[in-house]
């Protein structure tokens, strides 16, 4: 299945916020850094975006095709400054359960995007990736999850951070 690692890093995403306060999930460590919310908010930011960038390439007819491509991502996430600007998560305070409900709500329309296309034309097509060049449509949905997984090490530190140096939630493990 397509989107069984996707799903996979969700679960693990979800289990690591676990525990924590509505306070602690907006909180940003003493040591800088997105706050957990912050993280979340660019996932879901980041797949409505990649979402809306397939489903625009799967109409342009001219869109180049490109060859099939092993991708591989540093464990570290991108600088905040190489993001496009509309993955750039706000200040503004969301509980646990909002979040959840954006996530969910990208990933639908992540599904949709997929559902809705025509499989030749996801491998025909490509989309242009700034550091990794041009990535046939249909890799970009693994590609999603693989993005979070990137991010799910930096959610574990910065909760990590926040149990050291604030207030403790009783949380001790983060199962990966």
């Amino acid at each position: 299945m397509v989107f069984e690692g996707n799903n996979k890093v969700r679960r693990k995403i979800y289990q690591a916020i676990d525990g924590l306060t509505d306070h602690e999930f907006n909180e940003k460590p003493s040591t800088g850094g997105w706050s957990p919310k912050q993280i979340l908010e660019h996932l879901a930011l980041m797949e409505t975006y990649i979402a809306a960038r397939i489903s625009g390439e799967l109409k342009n007819p001219d869109s180049p095709k490109a060859s099939k491509r092993i991708i591989m991502l540093p464990g570290s996430v991108v600088l905040k400054d190489q993001l496009p600007e509309q993955t750039e998560p706000t200040e503004h305070y969301k509980t646990i359960s909002e979040m959840k409900e954006e996530l969910h709500n990208s990933r639908i329309y992540l599904l949709d995007v997929y559902d809705a296309s025509c499989k030749d034309a996801l491998k025909e097509k490509s989309l242009e990736h700034p550091n990794i060049g041009s990535i046939p449509l249909h890799q970009w949905f693994p590609f999603v999850g693989m993005y979070e997984k990137c991010h799910l090490k930096q959610l574990r530190k910065t909760i990590d951070c926040l149990l050291v140096h604030g207030a403790s939630t009783g949380k001790t493990d983060i199962v990966e």
